[in-house]
């Protein structure tokens, strides 16, 4: 018999771990770890389903999904069920202890489903049965049940490895999503379009830079096959980092072959180790001789110090970045900076210190200008209230915002680069 350790007061206390929930966690694991490399999604689904209601003995086993649009539960899989079938629908808060689950965004579990208001009947033998939220954050992806012929067939040790093993289903059947998604989205694109993206994404950071005491994150999602968006991160030999987010105007291929030569420019420049505003004035003289008539790009161009913990930053007729620290958010104003293209002028620079916690986001008119079903728009405060959250990020940010416009209101190439202070980091070199 194997053992855990846990605490009894101040004591620890070694308590027996029963062999069947050893062999059972064993199985679990096993589960887990086979479900984490399958991307396609009614194979990953049919797995699990299989793989759960065999371990733990079950009369049947399903897995319902989250029909958004239509506000149900629809089976995707199920083992053992004589009355239903995979698109069997369920109402989320009406129909029985999925419908339930689903609305409460918490298991739910039934020790005699006789005596249960949620349940409805479907195989005689069952006698107990639970439900278990899939949830990726705060999204319900689906619904997982298991019936058992005997009563109390989960108790506590067992519902929490069900739970456990919910959480890696949760995250599978995420990802498994969308790839199908993406497979899609990739297939719909002809030859061209997808050679086109493919280069673009090249030009893009393939991670972002290791900086000591820093977190940085960047993302751009083209509105079409390719966009006018970039981000960059440039490392200077000194140990500061070029920090750079653009928008050229339009989209489509149009926009994309004015960012890739306006990105090879702006390296060059930047390479020399110029500050911000010599960087945009001498690119935006390039740019005024070569950009056909109508064009511009708008763009901010930063170089963060991480031995000052300091930022110097020029804006081209860029949206403001948005500045977080103890004192609350706060959106920067610069003095002088037209949009690149245009015509001739200078560009003024502002410095910022870094404190422990502080965050600085670049961000294009994709993320603020995102419209949902309401015509509203994301907005800079919805921009601000995402951005205080901890963990916040780049991908988290666009995410959101497609959440937001429900797929259909982002109409412009989305971008974010966040930078901030890494609390650890910083207090370890504090000490």
């Amino acid at each position: 018999m194997a053992a855990i350790p846990s605490l009894a007061g101040n004591e620890l206390v070694i308590r027996p771990v029963p062999e069947d929930l050893v062999e059972e966690l064993q199985r679990v694991q096993k589960i887990a770890q086979t479900i984490t490399s399958i991307l396609d999604l009614d194979q990953l689904i049919d797995r699990i389903v299989n793989d759960v209601a065999i371990s733990f003995g079950c009369v049947e086993a399903s897995v319902f999904l989250h029909d958004e649009e239509r506000h149900e539960m629809v089976m995707a899989s199920v083992r053992g069920c004589t009355l239903h079938g995979k698109g069997h629908r369920l109402k989320i808060g009406q129909e029985g202890i999925v419908g339930h689950v689903a609305a409460a965004g918490r298991m739910h579990y039934a020790p005699d489903v006789r005596k249960d208001k949620y349940y409805i009947g479907c195989e005689n033998d069952t006698l107990s049965e639970v439900g278990i939220p899939l949830c990726v954050g705060d999204r319900l992806v689906g619904v997982f049940t298991a019936s058992h012929p005997e009563l109390d067939a989960f108790p506590r040790p067992k519902l929490r490895i069900l739970q456990a093993l919910c959480d890696h289903v949760a995250i599978a059947i995420h990802n498994a999503r969308r790839f199908q998604l993406e497979r899609a989205e990739r297939a719909a694109m002809d030859r061209d379009a997808q050679e086109a993206r493919a280069i673009q994404q090249a030009l893009l950071p393939k991670s972002s830079p290791y900086i000591p005491g820093f977190a940085i994150s960047g993302l751009s999602v083209p509105a079409r096959a390719v966009g006018g968006d970039w981000y960059d991160f440039i490392p200077f030999p000194d140990g500061r980092w070029g920090i750079v987010l653009a928008d050229v105007s339009g989209k489509g291929t149009a926009a994309a072959l004015l960012m890739s030569a306006t990105r090879g420019m702006l390296r060059s420049l930047a390479e020399a180790c110029c500050s911000p505003g010599e960087v945009l004035t001498r690119l935006n003289e390039l740019l005024v001789d070569d950009f056909p008539a109508g064009k511009f790009v708008t763009m901010v161009y930063a170089v963060l110090d991480p031995a000052a913990r300091t930022v110097v930053f020029a804006s081209a007729g860029h949206l403001r970045p948005l500045f977080i620290d103890e004192r609350g958010e706060k959106f920067l104003d610069v003095e002088r900076g037209l949009p690149l293209g245009l015509g001739c002028g200078d560009y003024s620079e502002t410095e910022i210190k870094l404190s422990q916690g502080s965050k600085l986001i670049f961000y294009s008119d994709g993320i603020t200008e995102a419209v949902n079903g309401k015509d509203e728009e994301f907005g800079a405060s919805r921009l601000a209230e995402h951005a205080v959250k901890p963990g916040a990020s780049a991908v988290s940010l666009v995410d959101e915002v497609r959440s937001f416009a429900n797929g259909a209101g982002v109409r412009d190439d989305a971008s974010a680069v966040f930078l901030s202070t890494a609390a650890l980091a910083a207090n370890s070199v504090a000490a």
